[in-house]
This record gives structure tokens, C-alpha cells and sequence, in this order.
């Protein structure tokens, strides 16, 4: 690692060609994830819930008959809805949460004891596999063991595993970097500047960030604790009851039961989508909020974005709470928040290249 670059990126957390790669790239990534969700929770979560408690109800109406191959095909049909709506959640996630690993090794960068070289080829190998992963992940239900050499792992879970195992060794590989600066194999680093260069916007996502990442805890643990604490009946004890009045053929009982069963799991959807968004949104705000310094706009400008942005990290959990009592309407609530993010997160992605642009211009002037 050059002595130069180790001084700019003490200097800023967008100095360097690695940095700024896994920046932008982190953005995008996290931007793009938000959007999929967005589309995903319209299009295919909830008419795939539905058609989920239609094969389910299809399925209870054959037990009396004794129809095997029938309540099979409709189980089938079951498992097919639940593996279209689990690659998309994980797709959704994956891009996500691999934009928040590209922006976290973004601010890393002065403590990766690594020649310049290695550490923007390992960027490089990072954001690349961090974006082929996803479509690989959202391929699995389409592409199904189609012309695959194993008998149950079909070529989307072999490349999205590929570029997973990637993905390890590049973090891998910046951890031995820290590793070796940790051991004195390069030298001593003073604190970078952006981490004291505050200011407003930088405090309000920061404040916003901690407040949303305590209140994902708490809601998680109360949450733990209510299901734990709870005398009402459970997946398995309505399932059995659905079997037992099915068999009997009494309707009445048996739609009450898919009522109970619906609710059941809407409650636990919601309050898990809840948990996980809550965490997610205090996460992005903390990270966004170290690099403040370097959005180039006007002070009440930035101000402006952070304020809009820990806003909407607020609403998009509360829009999704709000769907147990409004259903659509919490719904759309939180479908205007995640745009509204995205929105907020590209402004600033502009602002950072505006920075990047000026600094290259004064850089090249001065040469």
C-alpha cells in the first residue's frame, strides 16, 4: 500500500479507485435491492399468499375421498409458491445486505495493509460477485435442475453458490490485510479524518441509525418473548385441526381454521418483515452518515436528503406494521417509503460523485 493512497483515504472514505468502486457499488446494490422489494412485495408476495391458501383449501377438500394424488399435486403446487417467494426474498436481501458489506469495506480501506493493486483487484472481484449472485439466486426457481450434472442442485444454485464462495474470499482477503496492519506490517495509521469531521446531516442519520437499530431490538426481543409467553394455538396446532375437521367435512370449522391460519400467518410475516426492515434502515443510516462530508451539496441541501432519508427508514417499517389493522394501505405506505429511499440514496450517490468529480478536477489542475 502506497504511502500516497494511505494518506488520502485517511483524508476520505472516497480518495481511492477501491473505495469509490465499492461505494457506488454498494449504493447501487442497495439501492437496486430496495427497488426489486418494492416490486416483489406487489406483484408476486401477496398473489402468491393467496394462491398458497387456495392449493392448501383445495387440498383439505379431497381428504374426505381419500384422493392421495390429488392432495400430493396441490402440496406440490405448495411447494412450488413457497420456492418462487423464497428465492425472491433472498434476492431481495442478498443485494442488500452485500451493498452494506461494500460500503462497510469502503470505510475499512485505510487499515487493509494490502498493496494498491490488490486491494482495488479484490474490490473488483467483490462488486462483481456481489452482482451476479442475486440473479443467480432469483434464476433457482426458473432454471430448476434443468441439464444439471447432480440430481438436486441445478446450475443457478451452483453459480450462486460460486459467486458466494467468492465473495467470502474477497472479504477473506481484506481481512488479512487488517489482520496484518493489526501486526504492525504497515504504518501506524492516525484516525481518519471523515470519522471527526461531523455535521449535521452526518448527526441526524447517525441518531436516526441508533434509535432504528435499539427499537429493532427491543421489537424483536418483545416479540420473542410474547410468542414464547403465548397460549394461542400454533402453526402445527392448526394444521392438525384443519386435517381432523377436513376428514370430518365440516366446513364450517374448517373455515374458520384457514381464517385462523391466514391471520397466523400474517402476524408472523408482518412482525418479522418488521423486525428485519427496522434493523436494516438503522444499519443504512449509520453507514450513509460517514460520509456526509464528502455529499457535495449545499449544508441545508444534504440536510435536506439525511432528514428525508432517516424519515422514510422510519416509515417503512411503520407502513409494514400498518398493514395488520389498513392491509393496503400500510402496504402502500411502505412501498412510498422504500421509493422515497431510494430517491434520498441516489441524491446523495450524485452528491459523492460531484465530490469526486471536483476533487479529480483540482487534483489534475494542480499536476
Amino acid at each position: 500500500m502506497t504511502q500516497t493512497a494511505h494518506l488520502d483515504e485517511l483524508r476520505e472514505p472516497v480518495a481511492s479507485d477501491n473505495q469509490r468502486l465499492l461505494v457506488i457499488g454498494g449504493l447501487l446494490m442497495i439501492a437496486s435491492g430496495m427497488l426489486f422489494g418494492d416490486v416483489f412485495a406487489m406483484f408476486v408476495l401477496h398473489p402468491n399468499n393467496a394462491r398458497i391458501g387456495e392449493a392448501m383449501y383445495a387440498a383439505s377438500q379431497l381428504i374426505p375421498v381419500g384422493d392421495a394424488d390429488g392432495i400430493l399435486a396441490e402440496f406440490m403446487a405448495i411447494g412450488g409458491f413457497l420456492e418462487n417467494r423464497g428465492t425472491k426474498v433472498d434476492t431481495h436481501s442478498h443485494i442488500i445486505h452485500m451493498g452494506f458489506i461494500a460500503l462497510l469495506l469502503a470505510i475499512l480501506q485505510p487499515w487493509v495493509a494490502l498493496s494498491d493493486t490488490a486491494r482495488r483487484r479484490t474490490a473488483w472481484l467483490f462488486v462483481v460477485s456481489a452482482m451476479l449472485m442475486p440473479p443467480a439466486i432469483f434464476a433457482i426457481y426458473y432454471v430448476g435442475l434443468s441439464f444439471s450434472p447432480f440430481e438436486h442442485i441445478g446450475w443457478a444454485s451452483i453459480l450462486a453458490d460460486l459467486f458466494g464462495a467468492l465473495l467470502s474470499l474477497a472479504v477473506f482477503i481484506y481481512f488479512w490485510g487488517i489482520w496484518r496492519y493489526a501486526r504492525g506490517d504497515a504504518d501506524a495509521a492516525a484516525e481518519p479524518a471523515y470519522l471527526g469531521r461531523g455535521n449535521t446531516a452526518s448527526r441526524a442519520l447517525l441518531v436516526g441509525g441508533l434509535l432504528l437499530l435499539v427499537i429493532g431490538y427491543l421489537y424483536g426481543a418483545g416479540y420473542a418473548a410474547l410468542k414464547e409467553t403465548s397460549v394461542a394455538p400454533t402453526e402445527v396446532d392448526i394444521l392438525k385441526s384443519i386435517v381432523t375437521n377436513a376428514a370430518a367435512s365440516d366446513q364450517a370449522a374448517l373455515g374458520a381454521d384457514f381464517s385462523a391460519f391466514g391471520e397466523y400467518q400474517m402476524y408472523r410475516a408482518i412482525n418479522r418483515a418488521v423486525h428485519t426492515h427496522i434493523n436494516e434502515m438503522g444499519i443504512l443510516l449509520l453507514l450513509m452518515s460517514f460520509v456526509q462530508a464528502f455529499v457535495h451539496y449545499a449544508d441545508t441541501t444534504r440536510l435536506r436528503w439525511a432528514r428525508c432519508a432517516v424519515a422514510s427508514g422510519f416509515a417503512l417499517p411503520a407502513g409494514i406494521m400498518l398493514e395488520i389493522p389498513y392491509g393496503i394501505v400500510g402496504s402502500v405506505i411502505a412501498d412510498l417509503a422504500g421509493f422515497m429511499m431510494i430517491v434520498c440514496l441516489m441524491a446523495m450517490l450524485f452528491g459523492l460523485l460531484r465530490h469526486m468529480g471536483g476533487t479529480d478536477m483540482n487534483a489534475g489542475g494542480a499536476a
